[in-house]
């Protein structure tokens, strides 16, 4: 790993062909809530919106470099990896073939395609990334291309090295504290080694979604491990199974080093950052921001770099992210109601209502008895405590009810 410095240098270089670094940039609002210098490096700024072409430019081109024939390259990916492969294919004019699930959105097949222009093809194919991703290397076998794969392999780890060449650049000086968020483990394993060499009393802390804790889980067991679930919303970051390659660079870490974020709470930074900032970060984008508040005792007065690792954001989610953000934050909760099936019983519940209370859903599900109903209702609040007051009310008044809010089972069927 000795040349690993310079060689991250040289990609750092090669990358200027394809955009110019993207903004290191000071954050005035996050600074003064945890006084402190709050830097945001604003991989959401690249060409396709995420740091995913760095590696993926940098992979192809050694390829390209050793093996000047090779003109085919696939990948599997319904994200980032795709859109980053794409956009280098169409500068090195060479032909990429991107495998995606069949319910990959629209939106992100056609931001691809338009990256790739004609020298993209893209097939879709199985309902599970596993499925696609076993087509796509049979495919590359069959063709002879070149298998790019999105984080575990050593050049795109070189090439997302150039995110912490750009940021000391930027900054003059080394940070504090870097805090990178991690999915497959290629951009964390590429900053860390760099920064590691060059200036190694800089510190680190990862972010995991909490629902894809691969790299908890094979610092935990000493190597990696395969998840047996995985939250798919940050979708970004969601990765069943950390690199074999990645976590060799990062089995130095410490499990305390790993913070956990909550999707729904996910949804309110990544609103915070939308209505106070302006600015658009996709789930796996908004992990480094999401922890500031669980370390803001031990930040005060120190220069902390957050990595913004993209802003492919289909505001087609916006309802949901809103949704799951109130939620979290204790402001909408969901009921099934037992209504009595009586003259003046809706009346009844409705005047238990507060003046910051607002009904968001109400739904008859059945009638469990010749006397009652069965209610989904949903309300919304301004302030949190105003729940505890209402269900007080209903328990004095006798009516029968449950929360749902976070049953999963109940709140995919119902809500």
């Amino acid at each position: 790993m000795t040349d690993f410095p310079e060689n991250a240098r040289l990609a750092t270089a090669a990358l200027r062909d394809l955009f110019d670094p993207t903004p290191l940039q000071r954050n005035d609002h996050l600074s003064a809530r945890y006084g402190a210098e709050i830097w945001l490096k604003r991989e959401d700024l690249t060409p396709v919106r995420s740091y995913k072409l760095r590696g993926a430019f940098t992979a192809m081109r050694k390829v390209r470099s050793h093996q000047p024939g090779q003109g085919h390259f696939v990948c599997a990916s319904a994200g980032n990896h795709a859109q980053g492969m794409a956009f280098a294919c169409r500068h090195f004019g060479v032909q990429g073939t991107i495998f995606m699930p069949v319910t990959t959105p629209q939106q992100k097949i056609d931001k691809t395609r338009a990256f790739g222009g004609d020298k993209v093809q893209i097939v879709l194919t199985g309902d599970y990334f596993d499925q696609t991703l076993a087509s796509a290397q049979t495919f590359c076998a069959q063709a002879g291309a070149h298998f790019l794969a999105p984080f575990d392999d050593e050049d795109v780890i070189l090439g997302q090295a150039s995110v912490a060449v750009e940021m000391l650049e930027q900054l003059g000086r080394a940070p504090d504290l870097v805090v990178l968020p991690v999915g497959g483990g290629g951009l964390a394993a590429g900053v860390t080694s760099y920064l590691r060499e060059v200036v190694p009393q800089v510190e680190f802390r990862f972010v995991e979604p909490l629902g894809g804790a691969s790299l908890m889980a094979a610092l935990q067991a000493g190597e990696p491990v395969t998840l047996k679930r995985v939250n798919s919303f940050v979708d970004g970051a969601a990765v069943a199974r950390i690199g074999a390659r990645t976590f060799a660079r990062l089995a130095w870490a410490s499990p305390d080093q790993v913070l956990l974020a909550p999707e729904d709470r996910i949804c309110g930074t990544m609103l915070e950052m939308l209505n106070v900032e302006g600015i658009v970060l996709e789930p796996a984008g908004a992990l480094s921001v999401d922890v500031l508040p669980l370390l803001a005792e031990g930040i005060a007065g120190k220069t902390v770099v957050c990595v913004t690792s993209g802003g492919n954001f289909d505001f087609e989610r916006l309802p949901e992210v809103k949704e799951r953000a109130q939620r979290f934050a204790g402001l909408k909760k969901y009921f099934i109601l037992r209504m009595p099936q009586r003259p003046g019983a809706l009346r009844e519940f409705l005047e238990m209502l507060g003046p910051d209370d607002d009904i968001a859903r109400f739904e008859y599900l059945k009638k469990s008895a010749r006397n009652f109903g069965s209610v989904l209702i949903g309300i919304e609040t301004r302030q949190a405590d105003s729940f505890g007051r209402l269900t007080a009310q209903l328990d004095a008044a006798g009516f029968a009810y449950r929360d749902i809010t976070d049953d999963e089972a109940l709140a995919e069927f119902l809500i």
